[in-house]
């Protein structure tokens, strides 16, 4: 609200959610809270009855597993993410769980956590899951979780940031943007990844019109910057 002139330019689907539906994404992301706290308050108490693999000090493995630890986090994570996702898209678990997530067809960063409580707790499972399977400090999975955070509301922002040519680089499109979860939300049966585009286009999953959309929006992005830096809203437009 603070800067959605300034800002239009870059909003993927050029409309604004209604504030029922912002309140809805609000409201479930309250209890996916409470079913994720409760997890990790679990993992904790496993950890201090020596059940799960954390240890005590960085230096216990150095730092460079330290750092190796937490890119072993990410990638495990996508993959969970990418096939436990495909699995919630079988019409059975679709309509018990992931429908929930899917009323967002226009998501904002509320989005990010707004589960039906089943979905929440397979949504948190990748925490026990790395807890109990590979050794780490608990800073690690600190950094791991933030990571997480942030690239989860990123693909639900509803706005494109990354640059121009992004997702044709040879690096760089291995990597996910706003425009792929968005499109996502919108067409449903096309880009589940969560991270890192390399299961989509492994598994084919990828929408064929990904990286053309991407291009549309970055090109609109660009246009709208080099007039006056402010975009006109909807209603003005109609005006003009």
């Amino acid at each position: 609200m603070w800067r959605k002139r300034a800002y239009w330019y870059a909003k993927i689907q050029q409309r604004y959610p209604e504030n029922k539906h912002i309140l809805r994404e609000i409201v479930y992301s309250f209890f996916t809270i409470l079913i994720f706290g409760a997890v990790i308050m679990l993992v904790i108490f496993a950890s201090k009855q020596h059940l799960t693999r954390i240890y005590p000090s960085i230096s216990d493995k150095g730092y460079a597993y330290y750092f190796l630890s937490i890119g072993l986090m990410i990638l495990m994570h996508d993959t969970y993410f990418y096939w436990t996702h495909r699995a919630m898209h079988w019409k059975p678990l679709f309509k018990l769980m992931h429908k929930t997530h899917h009323l967002s067809t226009n998501p904002t960063p509320f989005a990010a956590y707004a589960f039906h409580p089943l979905e929440a707790v397979v949504e948190i499972g990748i925490v026990p899951l790395i807890a109990f399977t590979i050794p780490y400090h608990g800073t690690a999975l600190t950094v791991f979780s933030l990571y997480s955070l942030l690239l989860n509301v990123t693909g639900h922002l509803g706005y494109e940031l990354f640059p121009q040519g992004f997702t044709t680089h040879k690096l760089f499109k291995w990597h996910n943007t706003s425009t792929h979860h968005n499109m996502h939300h919108r067409l449903v049966k096309c880009n589940y990844g969560l991270y890192f585009n390399i299961w989509d286009r492994l598994m084919g999953t990828n929408h064929p019109d990904y990286e053309k959309s991407f291009d549309q929006i970055v090109e609109k992005r660009k246009k709208a910057k080099g007039k006056e830096g402010i975009a006109l809203l909807p209603d003005e437009l109609a005006t003009e």
